[in-house]
C-alpha cells in the first residue's frame, strides 16, 4: 500500500504556467523480498550499509532511464516515468528499469555478502501530476489509482521479476517479450487484473505493409529519381525523409525498396537498418547493415551471421585483407558498442559498402534515424563523402522526426546541398486520401465502410492514426464516439512535452477555443499580459502543432492533439479556461460575426473598417421568420437596439427551443444530467427587443414583487417601469441539454466550443463537485458537428 504524503500548496512558476496536469504515467514500485528475515539477523550498522547500497543502486538506474523517485518508503521505492515529459516509451522506459535493478544488484557485491532479491511492479494510467514536484524526492507529485495499481502488482511479482499491468504490456507490445500470467483478484476491484510477466527486450521484426500506398505519389517520385540521378551520374545523393509519427515514414520506405529495384536494367541493392528506442548497442543500426549484406535475418545467430558475412567478403576483398577485416566484423556484430574496440570494424565495414557500390547501385536506408546514436549518423556522413571521392552510384534514405535539425551534407565538388541532397516532408493527407484509406484499412478489418464519416474528422490526415482507429474499432471499441487510441495518445503527448510550459500552456487554451482563435483570446483566457502569446504562437506554427485557420486566427494541427491537450487539464482549470472563454471569447466571436452579417455602416454614416467593432448599438436586423416583428404601444416610439451579453443571449436561446423558462441548478453546478454541452441555438447578437404592454406590477418599497408571469420591473419615482428580460442582469447559469441547431450566418466553425457558463465543465471555481457526472469529459461541440 502506498503512503501519500502532502506537500505545501505550490505557487505557479513561469516555466510551468499550469502546474498541474492530468498525465498517462508509468509508475514503478520496487521492494525487496524477504526485508523483515534480513533487517532481524543484521546488526543495526549493517543494515544501515545495505540499506545505502540498495537505494544508491535504485537510484542510479532510475536515472539512467529518466526516472524521478518519488518517495522511499521503508525498503521500497516508488519512480514515476513521464511524469514532466514524455517520449512516447515511458512503459518501454519503466520496463527496462525494472529489469537492470536486478541485474546491478547481483552483480554488486553488498557489505556483508548479503544477496537482495527484489520484485517489480509496473503500471500505467493517468495521475494528476504537479510539474513543479516532478523530480528526485518530491512527495506527493502525483495522484491515482495507478499508484496504488503498481504497488499491488509488486506483490505479486516473482522474486528478481518484473510484472505489469493490461495497459503497459499494450504499451511495450512487440518491442518487450512478456508471458501473460494467471489473472489476480485485487481487494476492492473486480474484476481479476490481468498481468504480464517482463522477460527481455524483443528483437526488432521488420513491420508489415500491405496494401497499396494512399496519397504519397509525388513524395515517391521526388525520392526515386534522386536515387535514380545517383546512379546515372554516379553522384552520391542523400534522400531526407521527414515527418511526424505515423505520417508514413516507414511505408514509403518500403515503396522504394519494391518500387526502385531496378535502373535502366541495373539491379539496385539495398541495405536497411532501423533504430529501436534505446537501444543496448548504441551501433546496432550498423551490425543490421552488416547482416543486409550477408543476407542474413534480424533474429539469425551471430554464427549463423557470421558465415554469411565470410562467403560475402570472399569476393570483395582479397585474402589478404579478408584475414583482418573478418575478425573485426565480427566483433563488431557480436558487441556493436561505440568503444575502441569497435572502431576497426565501423571502418571495415564503411569499406564494405563502398566496395559494394563500386560493383553497383547501393542504397543505404537508415529508419528512425532521430533514435540514433550520434555514432550512427557520423558514420553515415562519412559513408557519403568518401562515396562522392570515388564517385560511386550510392544513396542515403535517411527517415526521421522533424524535431531533428540535420543539414544536408554537401558532397565534395557538388556545390551546395540542395545539389547532392533532398529533403521529401510527408504532410496530413488530404481528406480524399484519407477517406481512401479509411475505406481500405476498414474492408480488411471486417467493419462497415459507413464509419469512414465518423472517423475522416478525427484521423486529421495522418495515416498511423487512421490505423490506430481502425484497430481500436476492429477490438470492439464504442463506434458512435470512438475513443482516443492509447498509441495516438502517446505519439501525440510526446509531441505536446517537447514544448517548455509557455507554448504547452498556449496550446492547452488553444484546446478549449473553437478553430480560428487570436493571440488576444489566448491571453485573455490565460490571463496574461498582452503580447505573450504571439511569439509562442509563431513558434509553434512553425513547429507544425498550429495552423493557420482559414478564416483568420489559427487552429490546432489535428484533431488528436486537440483533444490530448484539452485532456491534460485539471477540471479547476478547465472551469477558469472556459469561464472566461463564456465571458470574452464567445462574444467577441458574434460580434465579428454581426460584422459580417450587418450592414456596412449605419445609415448615412461611414462604414465601419473590416476587422474593427463600431462603437455604440449594432444596426437594427431585419426580423426572420424565427424572430417575429416587434410589437410597440400606440404612441410609443421604436426602443433602441439593447447589446446583450453572451450568457444573457444563450438562455433565452434555450428557453425558446424548451418553450419555457429556463431551470437554475443551485450552487452554479452542472445541469441535472451533468452534460456540459451548449446549444448552438443562439439568438442575434444584438436584436431591438419586441415590446408589448406588461401587466401590472405591485411595489411596496425598492424592491419589486413578480405578480403571476409578468416581467420584475423597478420603482423610479411614482411610477413603476417594466424592464424586459434581456435588458435585465443575468447571473451566469448552467444551460439545460438541448439539440443543435444552426444559427442563419453563423459558420460552424464559430460555433462555441467549451467556451460555457462557469460551473458546467467540472466543478466552478471555489465549489465541491456535486456529484461523479460532474467530472465528465465530452468533446466539444464543433466536433461532434464536424464528426455529423
Amino acid at each position: 500500500m502506498s503512503t501519500i504524503v502532502a506537500a505545501a500548496p505550490r505557487v505557479p512558476s513561469s516555466s510551468w504556467p499550469v502546474p498541474e496536469e492530468r498525465r498517462t504515467v508509468s509508475v514503478l514500485f520496487v521492494d525487496i523480498v524477504g526485508s523483515t528475515a534480513l533487517v532481524d539477523r543484521l546488526d543495526p550498522e549493517d543494515v544501515r550499509a545495505v540499506q545505502r547500497a540498495y537505494f544508491d543502486t535504485v537510484a542510479g538506474v532510475l536515472r539512467r532511464w529518466q526516472g524521478v523517485v518519488e518517495k522511499y518508503i521503508g525498503d521500497a521505492v516508488m519512480a514515476l516515468f513521464g511524469a514532466r515529459t514524455s517520449d512516447g516509451f515511458d512503459a518501454y522506459r519503466a520496463v527496462r528499469a525494472g529489469l537492470e535493478i536486478q541485474r546491478e544488484l547481483d552483480r554488486r557485491a553488498l557489505p556483508g555478502g548479503v544477496a537482495i532479491r527484489v520484485r517489480v511492479g509496473v503500471a500505467t494510467g493517468e495521475a494528476v501530476v504537479d510539474l513543479a514536484a516532478a523530480r528526485d524526492g518530491g512527495h506527493g507529485a502525483a495522484s491515482g489509482a495507478v499508484i496504488t495499481t503498481a504497488a499491488r502488482l509488486q506483490e505479486y511479482a516473482p522474486p528478481g521479476g518484473v510484472v505489469c499491468c493490461a495497459a503497459t504490456h499494450r504499451a511495450t507490445a512487440g518491442l518487450m517479450a512478456q508471458r501473460r500470467l494467471t489473472p489476480v483478484t485485487v481487494p476492492g476491484r473486480a474484476p481479476a487484473m490481468e498481468v504480464w510477466h517482463a522477460l527481455a527486450p524483443a528483437a526488432p521484426r521488420p513491420g508489415r505493409h500491405d496494401g497499396p500506398l494512399v496519397g504519397r505519389r509525388r513524395e515517391v517520385a521526388t525520392a526515386r529519381d534522386r536515387i535514380v540521378q545517383a546512379v546515372r551520374e554516379r553522384s552520391p545523393r542523400w534522400v531526407s525523409v521527414v515527418g511526424p509519427s505515423g505520417s508514413g515514414r516507414s511505408r514509403l520506405l518500403d515503396e522504394l525498396t519494391r518500387t526502385v529495384d531496378a535502373v535502366d536494367g541495373v539491379p539496385v541493392r539495398w541495405c536497411v537498418a532501423a533504430c529501436p528506442p534505446y537501444p543496448d548497442e548504441p551501433l546496432a543500426p550498423l551490425a543490421r547493415l552488416l547482416s543486409g549484406v550477408a543476407g542474413a535475418g534480424a533474429r539469425e545467430p551471430a554464427p549463423v551471421v557470421g558465415e554469411r558475412l565470410a562467403a560475402t567478403l570472399a569476393g570483395l576483398l582479397p585474402p589478404s585483407r579478408l584475414a583482418t577485416a573478418l575478425p573485426a566484423l565480427e566483433r563488431l556484430l557480436a558487441a556493436p558498442d561505440d568503444t575502441p574496440s569497435t572502431a576497426e570494424g565501423v571502418a571495415w565495414c564503411q569499406e564494405v559498402l563502398l566496395r559494394l557500390a563500386a560493383r553497383g547501385p547501393l542504397v543505404v536506408a537508415v529508419d528512425d534515424l532521430d533514435r540514433a546514436a550520434p555514432a550512427v549518423d557520423r558514420f553515415l556522413h562519412a559513408l557519403f563523402v568518401a562515396a562522392a571521392a570515388r564517385e560511386l552510384p550510392l544513396a542515403v534514405v535517411a527517415l526521421h522526426h522533424p524535431d531533428r535539425a540535420a543539414a544536408l551534407p554537401a558532397a565534395p565538388g557538388s556545390g551546395t546541398p540542395a545539389e547532392s541532397g533532398c529533403r521529401v516532408t510527408l504532410g496530413p493527407l488530404a481528406p480524399v486520401q484519407t477517406g481512401r484509406l479509411l475505406r481500405q484499412l476498414l474492408t480488411r478489418a471486417g467493419q462497415p465502410a459507413s464509419l469512414v464519416t465518423r472517423l475522416l474528422p478525427l484521423v486529421g490526415g495522418n495515416p498511423g492514426h487512421a490505423t490506430a482507429y481502425v484497430h481500436s474499432l476492429a477490438h470492439g471499441t464504442n463506434r458512435a464516439a470512438p475513443p482516443l487510441p492509447e498509441s495516438v495518445g502517446r505519439v501525440v503527448g510526446a509531441d505536446l512535452d517537447r514544448l517548455d510550459g509557455t507554448r504547452r500552456a498556449v496550446l492547452m487554451a488553444g484546446a478549449v477555443l473553437p478553430p480560428g482563435f487570436t493571440a488576444d483570446e489566448v491571453e485573455r483566457v490565460l490571463d496574461w499580459s498582452p503580447g505573450r502569446v504571439p511569439p509562442a504562437l509563431s513558434a509553434l506554427v512553425a513547429a507544425g502543432l498550429l495552423l493557420r485557420h482559414a478564416g483568420g486566427g489559427y487552429a490546432l494541427a489535428s484533431p488528436a492533439l486537440r483533444r490530448v491537450a484539452a485532456d491534460r487539464l485539471p477540471r479547476r482549470f478547465r472551469a477558469a479556461f472556459t469561464q472566461r472563454a463564456a465571458d470574452v471569447v464567445l462574444s467577441q466571436r458574434l460580434r465579428r460575426a454581426d460584422l459580417r452579417r450587418g450592414p456596412a455602416g449605419p445609415a448615412g454614416g461611414p462604414a465601419t473598417p473590416a476587422g474593427e467593432v463600431p462603437a455604440g448599438p449594432a444596426p437594427h436586423r431585419p426580423a426572420t421568420r424565427r424572430q417575429a416583428p416587434p410589437v410597440h404601444p400606440a404612441g410609443a416610439a421604436a426602443p433602441r437596439p439593447v447589446p446583450v451579453s453572451a450568457a444573457s443571449r444563450i438562455e433565452p436561446a434555450a428557453a425558446e427551443f424548451r418553450g419555457g423558462p429556463v431551470p437554475a441548478t443551485p450552487g452554479g453546478g452542472s445541469v441535472a444530467d451533468g452534460s456540459p454541452r451548449i446549444s448552438p441555438v443562439l439568438a442575434e447578437s444584438r436584436v431591438a427587443p419586441p415590446t408589448v404592454a406588461s401587466p401590472a406590477v405591485e411595489s411596496d418599497g425598492p424592491e419589486v414583487r413578480r405578480a403571476g408571469r409578468a416581467p420584475l420591473g423597478v420603482v423610479r419615482g411614482a411610477r413603476t417601469e417594466a424592464v424586459p428580460p434581456w435588458a435585465r442582469p443575468v447571473r451566469p447559469e448552467p444551460v439545460p441539454d438541448v439539440r443543435p441547431r444552426p444559427v442563419p450566418g453563423l459558420e460552424a466553425d464559430e460555433l462555441p466550443g467549451p467556451v460555457v457558463l462557469a460551473g458546467t465543465i467540472g466543478i466552478a471555481p471555489g465549489s465541491a463537485p456535486a456529484g461523479p457526472r460532474q467530472a465528465q469529459r465530452v468533446p466539444p461541440p464543433w466536433a461532434e458537428l464536424s464528426a455529423a
